[in-house]
């Protein structure tokens, strides 16, 4: 029933919420390498605005570490199964899975409490002042991109990070989730 009111108003922006057991940073995954990532360069652009103005209305996110992109197209459709992939590539829109620490954020590191409820509540609350920042250049034509700063631009993200004892698991793309032809 989501999907078919979905198709039937169209989609702007997409933003699904999770945890990472194992990265100790709140960050955001796109839809890096799908075909729509290729197509043109609109929404790498989208995805490196919306993370510099999140970070700018919330100080606990960061553009450098994250899940890294797929090595190529070919590698990124066996994760069109991710609802961010999908979503981006279906509507044209700027998808994104926003990952929070179950931990403590380092980032913003606080060890007597660690990532809380009330963190949580501040990063959706800061959502809504990013957003009102990206609204104009959702669905915009022409490379309106040309009016961001520098420092607005997509950042590839990393999961190597130095932290005394953390190994990763595996390397992983959009969390732990398996291609959908595995």
């Amino acid at each position: 029933a989501v999907l078919k009111k979905m198709d039937e108003t169209g989609c702007d922006f997409f933003l699904d919420v999770h945890g990472d057991e194992e990265l100790p940073y709140v960050f955001l995954s796109g839809a890096e390498k799908t075909p729509l990532w290729e197509e043109s360069e609109r929404l790498k652009y989208l995805h490196g605005y919306f993370v510099s103005c999140y970070q700018r209305a919330n100080s606990d996110i960061q553009k450098a570490i994250g899940y890294p992109p797929p090595d190529s197209t070919e590698d990124a459709l066996k994760y069109m199964n991710v609802a961010t992939n999908q979503v981006s590539n279906r509507f044209k829109c700027l998808g994104l899975t926003l990952e929070m620490p179950y931990k403590d954020c380092e980032t913003n590191s606080d060890p007597s409490v660690g990532w809380s409820p009330e963190r949580s509540k501040q990063l959706g609350s800061s959502l809504v002042e990013t957003l009102d920042s990206m609204h104009p250049y959702l669905r915009a034509k022409g490379e309106f991109w040309t009016e961001f700063s520098d420092g607005d631009h997509y950042v590839e993200p990393t999961d190597n990070f130095k932290e005394d004892g953390f190994i990763m698991l595996t390397k992983r793309f959009y969390s732990d989730v398996r291609p959908h032809d595995a």
